[in-house]
């Protein structure tokens, strides 16, 4: 196997990346600025050494805790809870949550061996006992596990008084079309509708 094979073979690992994409990464990489591959390969290799948990609510940083946590600014009777980190950067890309976050590091999946004992529950429990919240978000994606998860968060919050667990609306999509929608999506739409 010749470095082009390799390196082709190391990008294909990489999730939503198959094969050709690979090999078309690898050879613009080829073709690219040397310069540019130098700082590409140094900001590869220092990643995981920069960029760390949040102590707090578990995200990605580069400083503990991460800015989200440290802004004096959010509203702090608000935790939103989502699987992973990535979850994290597309909620606030939206700019329509104000609150703080909580990432749970996954879902609990039963056939793949992943508990409730897996996943950052005790540590959201525990900010939530520590007072001040009002109400917690579940942002958990809508799938069995997502739901399992969400409906595993209700309960164990449903012991915490003055705390409003909520769930993230799901449906159609704007500018979805009716006749492309599937059975689930249009059942979640209608339990989710809401007062015009």
């Amino acid at each position: 196997m010749n470095a082009i094979d390799e390196l082709t073979e190391s990008f294909s690992r990489l999730p939503g990346i198959g094969k050709k994409s690979a090999g078309r990464l690898v050879n613009h990489i080829l073709r690219a600025d040397e310069a540019w591959v130098q700082r590409f390969a140094r900001q590869m290799a220092t990643l995981q050494s920069k960029i760390t948990p949040c102590s707090v609510c578990g995200s990605w940083t580069e400083t503990d805790p991460c800015p989200i946590c440290a802004d004096s600014l959010r509203d702090r009777s608000l935790i939103c809870v989502v699987e992973q980190p990535q979850d994290v950067a597309t909620i606030e890309s939206a700019r329509e949550f104000h609150g703080l976050f909580h990432v749970l590091g996954g879902v609990i999946a039963p056939l793949d061996g992943i508990g409730p004992d897996q996943l950052r529950i005790a540590p959201l429990l525990e900010r939530v006992r520590a007072g001040g919240v009002k109400e917690v978000i579940i942002a958990t994606n809508p799938t069995v596990e997502g739901d399992t998860t969400a409906l595993y968060l209700q309960k164990m919050l449903s012991f915490i008084e003055g705390v409003a667990v909520t769930r993230l609306a799901s449906g159609l999509p704007v500018g979805g079309d009716l006749e492309y929608a599937d059975k689930l999506t249009l059942a979640r739409s209608f339990r989710g509708r809401t007062p015009f």
